[in-house]
C-alpha cells in the first residue's frame, strides 16, 4: 500500500483519537474551547443524515430540521418531569430515532413520484408545518419556551452516579453523565459509530443501489431496482440519524429550545455544510460542518471578543466604535453566502468530493484525451 493510501486511511481514526484526548489535556482554557465542540458533533450527525438523502440518493430534501426537531421533542417529552414517562437515555433516544424515521417514511411515501424542485418544495413545506405544530401545541411542547430540564438518567432503574469523587481537580469536569466531558465523549463516540455504519452502507449493495438511483432512476429501474423502496430506505435512515442528533441536542442544551431551533434556516445551513464539504463523501461532510458551523459557533465568539477590546476599537473613529458592523457575527451571513458562491464557481464538487464526482468534473489527462 502506498504512503498516500495509508495516510488517506489513517487520518480519520487519528483525528477521532485526538478529539477524544482533548478533555484530558490539563489546561482549563483548552477545556473551555473543547466544550464548544459538542454541538459540532451533533450537527455533524445531522449533516451525515442529510448526506444519505441528498448525497447518496440525489433527493433534494429541504426539511431535515423537521426530523431533528422530532427527535429533540420526542426525547424531551419522554424524559422531563412534566410527563409521567421519564425514560432513561437509551430508551428515549431509541424512540426519538424511530419516531423521526417513521414520520419520514410516512410523509415521503405520498410524494415518491415527485422529483427535483417539486420534491424540494414539498419537503420544505413539511419542515414549516413541523415548526408550526411545535409552536401551537403548547400543552405538549410548551410552545416557544420549550421543554426543560431535559436531563434523563443514563440507565433505567439505576440512579445516576455522582462523579465529583472521580473528576480531576482544575479541569472543569462536570458532576453528572450529561455534563462535560462525559457527554462530549458520548457524542464523539456516536459520531464515530455512525460514520462507520455509513461507510459500510456505502460499500454495500444498498449503497451502490442508491448511487445508481442518483445517477439515473430510469436505468436503475430497468436493471431491476425498486426506486420507491430505495428512496424510502434512504429517507428512513437519514431521518433516523437526524432524530438521533435532535435527541442529543436536547440533552446537550438540557432543553428542547424553541421551534426556531428547527426551522428552515437549520435545514439550509446543514445543506450548505454538505455542499461545501462534498456531496456523497462522509469526510467532506464532516469537514463542511467543522468549517461552516465551527466558524459560526466557535471562531465567531472568539473574534467578537477580540474586536471589542479597546486596542482594536481605537483604530476607528469614535462614532463607529461599538457598532454592530464592527462585530464578526454581524457579517456571518455574508461570509456564508460568499463561501457558497466561490465554491459553486471554482469547486462545485466541494472541498473533499467523492471519487466518482471528482472524476466526472475533473477527468485525468488520459480520460480527457480519450473523450
Amino acid at each position: 500500500m502506498s504512503p498516500r493510501a495509508v495516510l488517506a486511511a489513517a487520518w480519520q481514526p487519528a483525528l477521532f483519537l485526538a478529539l477524544a484526548a482533548l478533555p484530558f489535556v490539563p489546561d482549563r482554557q483548552v477545556g473551555l474551547y473543547t466544550q464548544q465542540l459538542t454541538p459540532l458533533f451533533i450537527l455533524a450527525l445531522l449533516a451525515l443524515g442529510l448526506n444519505v438523502v441528498v448525497g447518496y440518493t440525489g433527493l433534494l430534501h429541504l426539511g431535515i430540521a423537521a426530523f431533528f426537531g422530532i427527535g429533540a421533542y420526542a426525547v424531551g417529552i419522554l424524559t422531563v418531569q412534566t410527563f409521567p414517562f421519564q425514560l432513561a437515555f437509551p430508551l428515549a433516544i431509541l424512540v426519538g430515532v424511530l419516531a423521526a424515521a417513521g414520520l419520514g417514511v410516512a410523509t415521503t411515501a405520498p410524494t415518491l413520484r415527485l422529483r427535483g424542485d417539486y420534491l424540494a418544495l414539498v419537503t420544505m413545506g413539511f419542515g414549516l408545518i413541523i415548526v408550526f405544530v411545535i409552536r401551537n401545541l403548547g400543552n405538549i411542547t410548551e410552545g416557544t419556551r420549550g421543554l426543560n430540564p431535559v436531563t434523563p438518567k443514563l440507565l433505567p432503574w439505576v440512579a445516576d452516579p455522582d462523579l465529583r469523587a472521580v473528576r480531576p481537580e482544575g479541569m472543569g469536569w462536570g458532576r453528572y453523565w450529561h455534563d462535560y466531558p462525559y457527554f462530549y465523549l458520548l457524542c464523539l463516540g456516536l459520531l464515530g459509530a455512525t460514520t462507520l455504519l455509513l461507510r459500510n452502507l456505502e460499500n454495500s449493495r444498498l449503497g451502490r443501489s442508491w448511487v445508481a438511483l442518483r445517477e439515473d432512476e430510469l436505468a436503475a429501474s430497468c436493471m431491476g431496482l425498486n426506486p420507491a423502496k430505495l428512496k424510502l430506505t434512504a429517507i428512513a435512515i437519514g431521518a433516523g440519524i437526524a432524530g438521533l442528533a435532535g435527541g442529543l441536542y436536547a440533552i446537550a442544551q438540557q432543553t428542547t429550545g424553541g421551534p426556531e431551533a428547527y426551522d428552515f434556516n437549520r435545514s439550509m445551513i446543514t445543506l450548505c455544510c454538505v455542499i461545501l464539504g462534498g456531496l456523497g463523501n462522509r469526510p467532506g461532510v464532516l469537514l463542511g460542518v467543522f468549517l461552516l458551523v465551527g466558524y459560526d459557533m466557535v471562531l465567531t465568539p472568539v473574534l467578537d471578543t477580540a474586536v471589542q477590546k479597546p486596542d482594536f476599537q481605537n483604530l476607528f473613529p469614535e462614532w463607529m466604535r461599538g457598532k454592530q458592523y464592527l462585530k464578526v457575527s454581524g457579517w456571518r451571513l455574508i461570509v456564508f453566502g460568499m463561501a457558497l458562491i466561490l465554491m459553486m464557481r471554482f469547486r462545485p464538487e466541494g472541498l473533499l468530493p467523492a471519487a466518482r464526482l471528482k472524476h466526472e468534473l475533473h477527468p485525468g489527462p488520459a480520460a480527457a484525451a480519450k473523450g
